[in-house]
């Protein structure tokens, strides 16, 4: 499949599946499904810090303990979807261990390399 030759197909008023087919044969299909199970939810659109509450906050927390599985030095934390102390020191020994700004909030690239570091740990992504 190549690039230009997807595209120029496109143009042609061809479909994705009918693209598909023009380069790898008939039997090609597309699966779809109603739900993705296991993939940590996106960024929630404003940083966790001291008094954050909620499903993030738990979602972050359970995260911070199977990444402290292996990087022993974060520490294990409640799973309350609440944002104290504890979880503001956890959070801070991750950002040192993953080389960003250890200030203890959750901004957008701590919540994402929280998430990435999640799914390399727990080993999600992978097929089996």
């Amino acid at each position: 499949m190549t690039q230009w030759g997807s595209k120029d197909l496109g143009d042609q008023g061809m479909d994705a599946i009918s693209i598909l087919r023009n380069f790898y044969g008939s039997n090609m299909y597309i699966n779809s499904t109603n739900e993705v199970a296991g993939v940590p939810s996106s960024w929630p659109g404003s940083n966790l810090t001291i008094g954050s509450r909620g499903a993030s906050v738990r979602q972050m927390q359970e995260q911070l303990n199977a990444i402290s599985d292996v990087y022993t030095v974060i520490p294990k934390i409640a799973v309350d979807g609440v944002f104290g102390p504890q979880t503001e020191a956890a959070v801070r020994a991750f950002q040192q261990v993953f080389g960003l700004p250890a200030n203890g909030i959750v901004d957008l690239p701590t919540w994402y390399k929280i998430s990435a570091v999640y799914v390399a740990v727990t080993r999600i992504a992978e097929l089996s």
